[in-house]
């Protein structure tokens, strides 16, 4: 099959690639449509050490599932983390931090950048019937936008700021402004600032944030510039939340984070059946964000587009 391989940060197009047979309890999926995301663009620099076919975001077609045979056809998406389900994590529910699992595209599982992937089928959701592929590849990267939700509530009267207006920025803006919160976004490209107008979310310059102001603020940038920023931004006993992974070390005076009682959350993956339900319902048009497509077999021009300055999002097409 074709695939997108990634070997010593080299990344290649292959059309010789052994299609993958589903395991128990597995389901073999027809890739339709998948996405190329920061942590995509950061494997390929190296900032972890994978070797494999990438990519997590996708919508395909179950096409073979030895143990539910009735799923086959069905349209999914799917979440990419498959834990071991014996282990300390698992059993007390920390499923997504399980030492021993796979992730798609990320970590000893081949991911999405391909014709086929295979899955366990609780991992697959199905997509309803009025929701389209150019929306559905967007389940993944949503529902760790609504993981915010799921960590901090957030009110009508909460002052918070966005350091971030690309990929996942502009997904966290959309669900944020549904809770009435008072949202301002930093945006740095025009085409940005347009995107977040398009849906009536205030946006800020980087000069123009208020120091000491937000009670809570999402990092999304994953550059140590932009954690200052959020640093600088946060009112005492406020909340930073780290929703990008950062290469390599990152400075923080850690005393002001105790003197000023700063909580600072990491965020990661989120639910799936709330984001499909926020797609289902039109309460979020992700489409918006979409720069271009190309076919698999263009995959390599498809990364250089998805990793130039201010690019949202690129997909990659497979039938």
């Amino acid at each position: 099959m074709q695939a997108l391989w990634l070997q010593n940060q080299q990344l290649t197009y292959k059309n010789d690639i052994p299609t993958p047979d589903p395991l128990f309890g597995e389901a073999q999926v027809r890739v339709r449509l998948a996405g190329i995301c920061a942590t995509d663009l950061g494997l390929v620099k190296g900032y972890y050490p994978y070797n494999g076919i990438l990519g997590h975001e996708f919508v395909g077609d179950i096409v073979f599932a030895p143990n539910a045979p009735d799923k086959i056809g069905e349209r999914v998406v799917g979440e990419i983390n498959v834990p071991c389900g014996t282990c300390h994590f698992c059993k007390t529910g920390l499923t997504n931090h399980c030492k021993r699992r796979t992730v798609l595209g990320i970590l000893n599982r081949s991911g999405a950048f391909a014709e086929y992937l295979c899955l366990p089928l609780k991992n697959l959701h199905p997509v309803p019937a009025t929701v389209s592929d150019d929306l559905a590849v967007f389940t993944e990267p949503l529902a760790a936008a609504l993981q915010i939700q799921e960590q901090r509530s957030i009110h009508p009267t909460d002052r918070v700021l966005i350091v971030g207006a690309g990929r996942l920025g502009q997904l966290i803006a959309q669900t944020l402004i549904l809770t009435g919160c008072q949202l301002q976004v930093v945006a740095r490209y025009q085409k940005q600032r347009e995107l977040l107008a398009t849906r009536q979310i205030p946006w800020v310059y980087e000069q123009a944030v208020s120091e000491k102001f937000f009670d809570l603020v999402i990092e999304a940038t994953g550059t140590s510039s932009g954690f200052a920023m959020a640093r600088q931004a946060v009112r005492p006993q406020g909340t930073i939340i780290l929703k990008s992974t950062y290469k390599g070390e990152t400075t923080v005076n850690l005393s002001s984070l105790v003197t000023e009682e700063i909580n600072v959350i990491g965020s990661r993956c989120g639910p799936f059946a709330p984001a499909l339900r926020l797609l289902e319902r039109g309460l979020i048009d992700p489409a918006l964000l979409i720069e271009e497509k190309f076919p698999l077999e263009k995959g390599l021009q498809a990364f250089e587009r998805a990793g130039q300055p201010g690019a949202l999002k690129v997909l990659l097409q497979m039938t």
